[in-house]
């Protein structure tokens, strides 16, 4: 869980960074839309299935 919370940091931060990183609009746009991807990998790869194995239904 630590790691999905993570990986969803991560894209985050890859998200702001992209206004230092980039003057270009269109460079900032594929920067923010690589970070917004790592974002849901974070969210729909690692931690979802984290909750779904504890799920309340499940027991």
């Amino acid at each position: 869980m630590v790691l999905g919370l993570s990986i969803i940091l991560a894209g985050f931060v890859i998200s702001v960074l992209s206004l230092g990183f980039a003057t270009d609009v269109w460079a900032r746009l594929a920067i923010v839309l690589a970070g917004i991807a790592v974002s849901l990998f974070g969210i729909i790869g690692i931690l979802n299935p984290a909750y779904l194995k504890d799920a309340i239904w499940k027991k």
